[in-house]
């Protein structure tokens, strides 16, 4: 990083949204104050960007010096050496091998206005507030480096128009593998339709798998997603996904703590997961493997006393071996299913609750109480008359008789010499059939569908745009359940299958194509073959970060 600052996609230059920009009516100040002030709020604005080239972000031994000293003080402190800590002292020294912090501060400057983007510091109006309690976070294994590095950044370049704070206030993380599976990308596509839908921020990492994922879902809900980067705004990591991180920066943000032109690197990874977890309202965690950076995210989260979430997977799955493991490491992890269920964790108290999880409508459901309770009470086998079933059903005769009237014209009941008796298990199924075609549809369970919005199969509006393309064969087979959606006629997954291609500008899948490029090739059963493999490859290890 001590390299030269540049920026490789230089934008258009857009005025500076920080303390001291020109945003609309202020309070006039004396004439000898205002450019005082200005120039104060230039200075500490260079010391952060100083301190932050000269010392990796999230160091608590810097962040102890700025909160004492204030920014500028702390950063001559560092450059005289008039420091305690004998191993910042080493840091220092080794990173001025690399320039000055003042020149680095000044070049960063201007590339971030050639790129069109903006430095946000704390003395921002549109500072996250949530960002301080990272102050007040304890890991259980503070002895390690990683658990060290978790102190409240020092400040924030963006790109994208949204205020940040704004954008973060009603905010959800969604994390997980890298090395996703198709049930885990489903999930978390409808995951980030759902609360785009709703209103809420999708914040992720804009890594392939489940945040990829994430992020795209609330693209196509033409919500809003922020993804914060391990490196710098102009070179958004990973490469696979460029048309996504710009996209991202048109209706949402990109940022990153690091200067512009820094690269990737395997422990600023770790290092950025505890902003993701600091900056939302909660934590959703979807597929996670054994030792998957991903945990890391929810384990802050969770020191951070904020809802953590766990999306559960098969038990047959590599992928959710580490999401399991937390629930059963931390009670206060919840369990959830879908946005219902996450809002019902995020959401404000007494409201967003969700629905009780209800199966398809069943004949009998149509019925009234007295109807209902009169069917129970006729027996399996045998003939009951009616005196006999209004004893049993504690009706009255009158009412009994009027019942058992309607209940034998709707087909639920026989009527035979010595009383009333259930019809054969055929003509029973008979009735089933045709009675489901005019039942109730299920309510909507915890993991609903959101309506068909850009970038979706038009007759679904499934946010991965997946499509069914079965054609009916006839009333009651499996070929109609399959094209109504039956829950019971799909796969695991949640859908059928079939092979899918990308829509243009990137934004969902279409039935009849390769998925795009970066994306995991996969069989319809699920499976991924050598050759898939071999394909993915290079999208796979030009990653350092964790899985």
């Amino acid at each position: 990083m001590g390299g030269p600052i540049t920026g490789d996609s230089p934008g258009p230059t857009r005025p500076y949204r920080g303390a001291g920009a020109d945003t609309g009516p202020q309070p006039t100040a004396a004439p000898d104050e205002t450019p005082m002030r200005a120039a104060v709020m230039d200075e500490i604005r260079r010391a952060r960007i100083a301190l932050t080239w000269l010392v990796e972000p999230g160091s608590r031994a810097v962040y102890r010096l700025v909160k004492r000293f204030g920014p500028v003080d702390a950063l001559r402190r560092l450059l005289a050496g008039d420091i305690a800590d004998e191993r910042l002292r080493t840091v220092v020294t080794a990173r001025l091998a690399g320039g000055d912090p003042w020149e680095i501060a000044d070049a960063a400057a201007e590339a971030t206005e050639r790129l069109g983007a903006r430095l946000v510091t704390p003395e921002d109006d549109e500072w996250p507030a949530r960002l301080a309690h990272l102050e007040r976070l304890t890991l259980a294994h503070a002895d390690r480096r990683v658990d060290q590095e978790t102190a409240p950044p020092l400040c924030f370049w963006v790109r994208g128009a949204w205020d940040l704070g704004e954008a973060l206030e009603r905010s959800v993380a969604v994390v997980g593998s890298r090395a996703a599976t198709p049930y885990g990308q489903h999930v978390a596509a409808e995951i980030g339709y759902g609360l785009a839908e709703r209103g809420w921020t999708v914040v992720s990492g804009g890594a392939f798998g489940i945040d990829a994922a994430a992020h795209r879902g609330a693209l196509n809900a033409d919500g809003r997603t922020v993804a914060v980067l391990a490196c710098g705004v102009d070179r958004p990591y990973p490469v696979g996904n460029t048309a996504l991180f710009d996209r991202i920066a048109e209706v949402g943000l990109l940022i990153s703590e690091w200067l512009p032109g820094a690269d990737p690197l395997r422990p600023r990874f770790l290092i950025r997961n505890r902003v993701i977890a600091a900056a939302t309202a909660g934590t959703v965690l979807v597929e996670a493997a054994a030792r998957s950076g991903a945990t890391q995210t929810l384990r802050r989260a969770l020191a951070l006393r904020r809802p953590s979430m766990v999306v559960p997977g098969p038990v047959t799955s590599a992928m959710s071996v580490g999401a399991h493991e937390l629930l059963r490491e931390y009670p206060e992890a919840r369990l959830v299913t879908g946005v219902p269920h996450i809002l019902e964790e995020v959401g404000r108290i007494g409201a967003d609750l969700a629905p009780p999880a209800r199966g398809p409508a069943r004949p009998r459901d149509l019925l009234d109480d007295e109807a209902a309770l009169l069917l129970e009470s006729v027996p399996r086998r045998g003939v009951l008359g009616a005196e006999a079933l209004a004893a049993r059903a504690g009706l009255g005769l009158r009412t009994t008789l009027r019942k058992l009237s309607m209940l034998e014209q709707l087909g639920f009941l026989i009527r035979r010499d010595a009383g009333y008796a259930l019809p054969s298990t055929s003509a029973a199924d008979a009735l089933s059939s045709a009675l489901a075609a005019t039942a109730l549809p299920p309510t909507p369970g915890p993991t609903t569908r959101g309506p068909t919005g850009p970038g979706m199969a038009p007759d679904r509006g499934d946010p991965a745009g997946r499509a069914e393309r079965r054609t009916p064969a006839g009333p009651g087979s499996p070929e109609e359940r399959v094209a109504h959606g039956s829950p019971a006629d799909r796969d695991g997954h949640g859908h059928t299958g079939g092979t899918h291609e990308a829509l243009p500008g990137g934004r969902g899948l279409r039935p009849g194509g390769d998925p795009p490029p970066g994306a995991p090739r996969v069989g319809v059963d699920g499976s991924t073959t050598a050759a898939h493999r071999q394909l993915d490859e290079p999208h796979r290890t030009q990653y350092p970060g964790p899985a």
